[in-house]
Order: C-alpha cells, then structure tokens, then sequence
C-alpha cells in the first residue's frame, strides 16, 4: 500500500519545497488526491511561486475524477483569475488532453 496522503505535507511545502515533485508526479499519473494537491499548493504558493492558471488546472483534472472540494476549490481560485489566466488554463488543459490522447493511441 502507498502513502497517498498528499495533503498531510502541504503545510511542511512552505519550508521544503522538495516535497512538489513528490505530489507532482503522483498528479501526473492521474491521482486525484494529488491532482487536488497541486492545486492547492499553486493557489497558495507552497513550495511554488502562485500560479493561478496551473492552479485551475490541476484542479480542473481532479474535478473530472469526481473531486467536489476540487470543484470548491476551484470556484474560488477561479474569482481571482484574470482572462489572460484563464487563457493560460486553458491551454494546459488543450495540451493535456492532446498529450493524453497521443500516449493511450494504438499503432
């Protein structure tokens, strides 16, 4: 079994900021609980400089699996957005899906 309590190191990322790449990669395999994580770490800048749009992203990932405080989370990251920041987002989303698509298509 693995540790998958992304949540419980947030508030050591202020101090260590090492710990990112922990729940980065777990976010980039498709773990929810990470995915919302992320967004949490660059909503509040721990361990990273605040990144709204990345932000918005990684929570947007965790909301498609079924995350409802991601869809909180989101809303309220989501009000301090400018439109350049959700251009940004979106692109991050065009992007994932363009790379998931490439990597899950048969030859």
């Amino acid at each position: 079994m693995t540790d998958n309590n992304y949540l419980k190191d947030l508030i050591l990322l202020r101090n260590d900021p090492s710990k990112v790449a922990r729940i980065r990669n777990a976010a980039e395999r498709g773990e929810m609980d990470a995915q919302y994580a992320m967004g949490l770490v660059y909503a509040e800048g721990r361990g990273v400089e605040i990144d709204l749009a990345r932000a918005h992203f990684w929570l947007s990932l965790a909301i498609a699996q079924g995350d409802t405080d991601a869809d909180q989370l989101r809303n309220i990251v989501g009000s301090q957005m400018t439109d350049a920041e959700f251009a940004a987002a979106k692109e991050l989303i065009v992007a994932h899906r363009a790379t998931h698509a490439a990597s899950t298509t048969t030859h």
